[in-house]
């Protein structure tokens, strides 16, 4: 069996690697003519990082990321309202890991061209449309480095490109626009004190509906003493719906449409302010999604991570629901028999696992109290984080106790890419 993939990010390249391991021969092709550690933090939460350990990927996760201990909730003042545990802390085999998301990114690049060779991601290659005739998938490209189009053939095609994802579009055509939570966000990483354990998520509330997370995500700087903090700010200013103009994650932002809201807020020794003004980049961002679809994909090609289900970020979990995606799809087709339904298999599985997240998520940003001190707002984030593990799929034991995703012996389906 031989895969395109379309897209090189973290949903890419680790199904890459998932369909290696599982004998299937993969291609990835990325639109990007130059691969680099760009963005800013991300988490990856234990059911993630297990599927990347069985992948032998846990040494590299450790030296890139900080093992986050717990999450503390904290009203405007900075007083604590509510501490949970995370990771290994609160009894799961694996660690949460706060990273930098291009370090990962670069981390997953280097294991796919070493495993699969030099040549399985092709940068600079735009996907522009396909055509499934007989058993197989015409995917037409577009060499963007010499502006010239040209074709290639492969058994199936996972498309993993993204929110603006152009294979979900080609299936896909009369969705519609982006949908709106009414809320903006502000990112980026500052160099500051270490703060609280040194390996905790903070969420702020700073009143009016914003909000502040931030966390370490560099090893090297806790080394020093230091922190790198990943921060976003989220800040209402509008009504939910369609949005009205484009979404892009570089999109640089002003610091003085963002500090007003969080001036004067410290958390234990983190002065917010200060943090805010030394970003060294500043990004700002429309906090949307998608509704989920009644379907990913059609015959011979499917979608995966956030082409298929992008989600808020709230739940720290887009990432982590990627990785899930590509172990599982690669599980399935691992089995042999129809690759069509083997498709409809991992669909079948994915889907409304993800759509459940999708769903959750929105209930995480809708259901933080509007002004976040006392004993009845710790009580919403208990049950906030209680209900959200639940429902996502990420309860301790269960995750501790189910069979590993390592795909299965069998008879390898036969294909061609060329």
């Amino acid at each position: 069996m031989k895969v395109l993939v379309v897209g090189g990010g973290i949903g890419g390249l680790t199904t890459a690697l998932s369909l290696h391991a599982a004998g299937i021969e993969a291609v990835v092709v990325e639109r990007t003519r130059h691969l680099r550690p760009l963005g800013v933090g991300i988490n990856l939460q234990p059911h993630a990082v297990r599927e990347l350990t069985e992948l032998g990927l846990a040494d590299g996760l450790s030296a890139i990321g900080i093992p986050t201990a717990e999450m503390v909730w904290v009203d405007g003042s900075g007083a604590v309202q509510h501490r949970e545990d995370l990771g290994t802390a609160r009894g799961y085999h694996w660690p949460q890991y706060s990273l930098h998301r291009g370090k990962l990114q670069m981390l997953l690049l280097d294991a796919v061209r070493d495993r699969l060779g030099p040549e399985a991601v092709r940068t600079g290659t735009a996907f522009e449309g396909l055509r499934q005739e007989g058993p197989g998938v015409e995917v037409r490209l577009r060499d963007r480095g010499a502006d010239r189009p040209f074709g290639l053939a492969a058994d199936l095609v996972v498309g993993a490109d993204g929110l603006h994802s152009a294979v979900r579009a080609a299936l896909h055509p009369d969705e519609g626009p982006l949908q709106w939570s009414g809320t903006t966000m502000w990112r980026g990483t500052t160099d500051t004190a270490a703060f609280l354990t040194g390996r905790t998520m903070v969420h702020l509330d700073a009143g009016g509906g914003s909000r502040l997370i931030a966390y370490p995500i560099d090893p090297g700087a806790a080394r020093r003493g230091r922190s790198l903090t990943n921060w976003i700010c989220m800040v209402p200013v509008g009504d939910p719906g369609p949005l009205g103009g484009p979404a892009s994650w570089n999109s640089a932002g002003r610091i003085e449409d963002v500090l007003p809201h969080f001036e004067g807020r410290r958390v234990d020794g983190l002065d917010v302010s200060a943090m805010l003004t030394d970003a060294d980049d500043l990004l700002e961002y429309p906090m949307v999604d998608r509704d989920p679809l009644p379907h990913w994909g059609e015959g011979r090609v499917t979608l995966l991570g956030d082409a298929a289900h992008p989600m808020y970020p709230v739940g720290a979990n887009g990432a982590s629901q990627a990785v899930v995606d590509a172990r599982v799809l690669a599980h399935t087709l691992a089995r042999g028999g129809d690759p069509v339904a083997a498709l409809r298999g991992y669909e079948d599985h994915r889907r409304p696992a993800t759509h459940t997240v999708v769903h959750a998520n929105r209930r995480m940003h809708r259901g933080k109290p509007k002004s976040g001190a006392g004993p009845a707002a710790a009580g919403v984030y208990r049950k906030l984080a209680g209900t959200y593990r639940t429902t996502t799929g990420n309860d301790v034991a269960e995750l501790n106790a189910r069979p590993s995703w390592n795909p299965p012996t069998g008879k390898p389906m036969k294909g061609t890419l060329r």
